[in-house]
């Protein structure tokens, strides 16, 4: 049976080769949804060689399913981003993970990896493990995330909660005329106004230009970046689906100095890669910070009930870090805004046909030597071997 929407209400899981109607309804704009289970993810990784399945359970719930065939062999690789979501209960959510799991295996998927933001101090991993999940090393940068609630808080108070010596910092930097663009394009009323100015250039523009900044920073932080088209067809792609703000601060005389991206889902925004110049750091060392209490701002505006402030574990160290590691004064900086820290279940794999699986892996690392070291006879090759 199906509601007037056609989404099901009573039957079993449904795995659909096409989405059903307002898809990122039920798995971005609900309380626990995400950017990553967006119809506009789903486009950006099929480019890449993912397969999009669209999972719907019976009564409400839906997930966005990836996955990637192996070579050669036959069955695929499955990976659940930020789901399974709209599941109430971390314990549903293991429940409904366990239905996805069966109609998978019956669709020739060997092995099964998710990441939902669980809070860690549920029942979550103790059921799937249960179910012969395992943890894993995480896939997206973080584990945990510095977390800011935001119920029942207004501005006056979100800014009262900030230390004073970011307070500070956040003041003199609109003092010296430093300004912050909104590109955003559920921009109205609540955003050109106070605290906010109207993008002056095209917003791909602004975002070749924050990927020069994440380089930059980078280098400073020792961490590094993907392919610059990759991440640009994405972030425009979740910028014109309302997912993405990128927010940019500058100088009175129009320099870029700082900026921001954000993503908006569930009930909160979420930071995702922020960045300053190095010189703008000693010229106008409130540029990021008042990049992060515009963020704040603007959830408080939209009644966002947590402004996610992003994660600051890395591998190898998935807690919070200590004075003296690198990840200590961002961690600082986070707090300062009175983020608190949010200890996650983090992300779990289950491995369904472990023959297979095995092989596929082997058959897969091949297939990227080949393609590095033969280039087009190499993947002429294996195109042949799939005939």
């Amino acid at each position: 049976m199906t509601n007037s929407a056609g989404w099901p209400e009573s039957g079993e899981l449904e795995l659909r080769d096409t989405p059903l109607p307002d898809w990122d309804a039920h798995t971005v704009d609900i309380a626990d949804g995400h950017v990553y289970q967006s119809l506009a993810w789903a486009s950006h990784r099929r480019a890449s060689g993912w397969q999009p399945r669209y999972a719907v359970f019976p009564g409400g719930g839906a997930a966005l399913v990836l996955l990637r065939p192996w070579p050669l062999i036959g069955g695929f690789s499955g990976y659940v981003p930020r789901g399974p979501v709209g599941l109430g209960e971390p314990g549903d959510a293991a429940k409904r993970l366990a239905e996805l799991v069966r109609a998978l295996r019956r669709a020739d998927v060997d092995v099964l990896a998710t990441d939902p933001e669980v809070p860690a101090d549920s029942d979550y991993a103790d059921r799937v493990r249960r179910m012969g999940f395992h943890q894993i090393e995480e896939i997206q940068p973080s584990r945990h995330r510095i977390s800011l609630p935001l119920i029942g808080t207004d501005e006056e108070a979100a800014f009262e909660a900030v230390a004073k010596s970011t307070r500070q910092r956040v003041r003199k930097a609109e003092k010296e005329g430093i300004t912050v663009a909104r590109h955003d394009v559920r921009l109205g009323a609540d955003g050109v106004g106070e605290g906010f100015t109207s993008p002056a250039e095209p917003t791909a523009t602004a975002l070749d230009r924050f990927y020069d900044l994440l380089l930059e920073t980078g280098e400073r932080r020792n961490f590094s970046f993907g392919p610059r088209a990759s991440f640009l067809a994405w972030w425009q792609a979740a910028h014109a689906a309302g997912h993405l703000v990128h927010l940019e601060a500058r100088s009175p005389d129009g320099e870029p100095l700082a900026g921001l991206l954000l993503y908006r889902h569930g009930e909160r925004l979420s930071t995702v890669h922020s960045g300053d110049h190095a010189t703008a750091r000693r010229d106008h060392p409130g540029a990021l910070h008042l990049l992060r209490w515009r963020a704040i701002q603007l959830a408080v505006r939209e009644g966002r009930a947590e402004m996610d402030l992003g994660g600051v574990d890395v591998a190898g160290a998935r807690r919070e870090p200590r004075e003296g590691e690198p990840m200590w004064g961002l961690y600082q900086h986070k707090l300062s805004f009175g983020g608190r820290w949010l200890e996650l279940s983090g992300a779990h794999e289950i491995v369904m046909r472990r023959r297979r699986y095995q092989a596929g892996r082997w058959v897969a690392r091949v297939e990227r030597i080949a393609e590095r070291v033969g280039g087009p006879v190499g993947r002429r090759f294996l195109a042949r071997g799939r005939d």
